[in-house]
């Protein structure tokens, strides 16, 4: 991801009071070196973030580094389902699972050398390393993903670890957890305006994009952009839009990625490709392209975001920020940026007809359409954008340092 790495020119985007707050706030931080940890460079939402943060947070005055955590396949395998332990699903903890978990984190803090003022420890692959340190600076641990219901052994083994921080950042305020003994903030992720994915490109460059990934727009285009990953229920995308297409001639596209500490997606993606290969009107795409991306947000009539489970949801703020309708689930962090009736439509995740419904009034109706994605556009610029959370991190870390 091609992030910027002059806060200058968010100006025309934020305005002068913006820019010159993040000056103020930074020039209380000179000469203060921060470090963020966690477990890949591409593929998520975190390392999207980390790669617009980390280069403005320099280019403020604050020196800011990053470290990517390594680890063998058993390992990410191992903290995959960890994640999915974290967002309440079965999960079976043996004694070698711990055991890897811990020695991969021992054997990082080996050649990683930290002696920073400020520790950020992204998510739980990275968790254990405080252990392995003499502490002598505030740690905070940021955890992205939905928590509100955890595996309860699990959450066990691991506050064993975050029992150590100074303090616990969640991206909603129900992921907060009345229990724990740790001072906690919510700060909610954003979106760089100005990378590859979200900057304005022209209808020359959709049309070629589109054509060079065979992406017809012969008909109105359903997309959902996401990781393969099943808590993103594609199977259940595809059975939405199997409802609609009896309504109203369409395509759907399944664009994504693959995680580098995500191993189950190519399971994902293998089991849609038998899925999708009976027909024409649904395009699977495993490319990691951001150009491609912000085409195909662009062009698409509707963006769906069909999640069963979502910490936040960063490719529903990138839909919104481009004015399009969204329909989504009403999980996680996805209903703080969509408003239902006022910036797309919220629905339970099991309710196909409900989703199908939706999208087929929006299809039907492109002045409702223009209507929401414009108030969407707004709610993003107001809310979830770079600048905004380059101001709740200086705040903090302002508080924590001085």
């Amino acid at each position: 991801m091609e992030a910027s790495i002059d806060i200058d020119e968010y100006r025309k985007i934020v305005g002068d009071e913006v820019i010159r707050s993040i000056f103020s706030k930074a020039s209380l931080l000179a000469h203060k070196h921060i470090l963020h940890i966690n477990s890949t460079y591409q593929g998520g939402g975190v390392a999207e973030i980390l790669n617009s943060i980390i280069p403005l947070m320099n280019d403020v005055g604050i020196f800011t580094g990053w470290r990517i955590l390594f680890g063998s396949p058993d390992f990410f395998r191992i903290t995959k389902k960890f994640h999915n332990g974290l967002q309440g699903a079965p999960l079976h903890i043996t004694e070698i699972k711990k055991r890897t978990y811990t020695q991969t984190n021992e054997a990082f803090a080996k050649f990683t050398h930290i002696n920073h003022d400020l520790i950020f420890v992204h998510d739980p692959q990275p968790l254990p390393l405080i252990k392995y340190y003499r502490k002598r600076q505030p740690w905070i641990w940021q955890c992205h993903i939905d928590i509100s219901n955890p595996n309860q052994e699990l959450w066990d083994f691991l506050k064993t670890f975050i029992l150590r921080y100074d303090l616990v950042i969640v991206s909603h305020e129900k992921y907060r957890k009345p229990n724990l003994p740790i001072p906690q903030r919510v700060i909610s992720p954003s979106i760089d305006p100005l990378t590859t994915k979200n900057i304005e490109i022209s209808t020359e460059t959709i049309k070629r994009l589109l054509q060079k990934f065979k992406i017809p727009t012969d008909k109105p285009i359903i997309a959902q952009i996401s990781r393969f990953d099943k808590w993103k229920d594609p199977e259940g995308v595809i059975d939405v839009y199997e409802t609609v297409s009896k309504k109203v001639d369409c395509r759907l596209v399944l664009l994504g990625n693959l995680a580098t500490d995500d191993p189950e997606g190519l399971e994902v993606y293998k089991r849609l490709e038998r899925i999708v290969q009976k027909t024409n009107f649904i395009h699977l795409i495993l490319e990691d392209n951001q150009a491609l991306v912000n085409a195909l947000q662009r062009i698409a009539s509707v963006v769906i975001q069909k999640s069963i489970k979502e910490g936040f949801g960063l490719t529903v703020t990138e839909a919104l920020w481009k004015s399009k309708p969204v329909v989504a689930s009403n999980v996680g962090g996805i209903p703080l940026q969509v408003i239902d009736g006022e910036t797309g439509f919220l629905l339970e995740p099991g309710d196909i007809s409900g989703f199908a419904d939706r999208i087929i009034t929006l299809l039907k109706n492109p002045t409702l359409a223009s209507q929401l994605g414009n108030a969407g556009k707004l709610h993003i610029k107001n809310n979830f954008l770079i600048t905004r959370h380059i101001l709740d991190y200086l705040n903090l870390q302002i508080e924590l340092l001085n």
